[in-house]
């Protein structure tokens, strides 16, 4: 006879059940973070403060920021903590309310890359027209409906995963709670909640990866067109830190969720998710900053402003 026993709390089995192993995972990824929330918080501020960063493209690159800077904190916070006190039970509360921010956070940057993309479009391929078509009133409307849509996507899910009861093991084999792991150890009918991430999947996430990608067909299809090997050189830069973060955040979510796991794959997907949850918040504030000429001068001034200050 199956139990039926209702689960009140789950445990989070983690990376890794050595002391020695936990003890330098922690802080590995204690440094991870910290870096994530000064690299982030910095190109922030600039963006904020520096007058010469006041266009569209930095507009956006502060909500990448922001958003990065919340996406982590979703989960490494609590990893941190429970690499500490060794202890990984979580309530169920608590580990929805996870889910919820966490999916938040991912759909707003997924959504927020394709109005990069569009920015990219507007400054290659109509340069003449860039001011009147992204004004600020434009970009306004553009970061709320990102935040907005992220929110309400992720709405869905959590009111379907309040369907849900569980009385399994309450093992969930990562290091936070995420649909995938909660969908495994339920004891309801998931049918409603799979047609439901199908939907948002093949609808909306389609729908923003074409809105991601396509622009960069018009995009190349206007730098191969100019003749200047300067201005294909510039072009290209200002595309490629955009591209690489694109890559990077889509590679690691098609490996967590669209190929199916299996007992081999576990410990593959928890890489790739400390990759998409904890690596790619600090690698896209370093990728713009390295290749952005108007960051580090940005950088440059506010350090010399901060030395005259202190001077005087």
């Amino acid at each position: 006879m199956r139990n039926l026993t209702k689960v009140t709390y789950f445990t989070l089995v983690g990376l890794s059940d050595h002391p020695l192993t936990m003890n330098g995972l922690f802080v590995l990824f204690l440094l991870i973070y910290l870096m994530t929330l000064i690299t982030n918080l910095l190109i922030f501020f600039l963006v904020l403060t520096d007058y010469n960063l006041h266009n569209p493209m930095y507009f956006f690159l502060a909500n990448l920021a922001f958003l990065d800077i919340s996406y982590s904190s979703v989960t490494a916070p609590r990893m941190l903590f429970d690499l500490v006190t060794k202890s990984r039970s979580i309530s169920i509360p608590a580990c929805i309310s996870q889910v919820f921010f966490y999916l938040s956070f991912a759909w707003s940057e997924l959504f927020l890359l394709s109005a990069m993309s569009y920015d990219r479009y507007i400054a290659i391929c109509h340069p003449l027209h860039y001011k009147q078509m992204m004004s600020w009133r434009v970009c306004t409307r553009m970061a709320s409906l990102v935040w907005a849509a992220g929110y309400s996507v992720s709405l869905v899910n959590t009111l379907f995963l309040l369907r849900l009861s569980f009385c399994r093991t309450s093992s969930i084999h990562n290091f936070f709670c995420d649909l995938p792991h909660l969908y495994q150890i339920t004891c309801t009918d998931t049918f409603i909640n799979m047609v439901a991430i199908f939907l948002e999947g093949g609808i909306i996430g389609m729908g923003a990866f074409l809105l991601t990608f396509l622009p960069y067909v018009y995009i190349f299809s206007t730098i191969f067109r100019v003749r200047s090997k300067a201005g294909k050189r510039k072009a290209f830069s200002t595309c490629s830190s955009h591209l690489t973060v694109v890559f990077i955040f889509y590679g690691s979510l098609i490996f967590i969720y669209l190929i199916p796991s299996s007992s081999n794959m576990v410990n593959l997907n928890k890489l790739f998710t400390v990759i998409s949850a904890l690596i790619s918040p600090l690698l896209n504030p370093l990728i713009y900053s390295l290749r952005n000429k108007d960051l580090m001068e940005a950088l440059m001034r506010s350090y010399y402003h901060l030395k005259l200050i202190q001077a005087s």
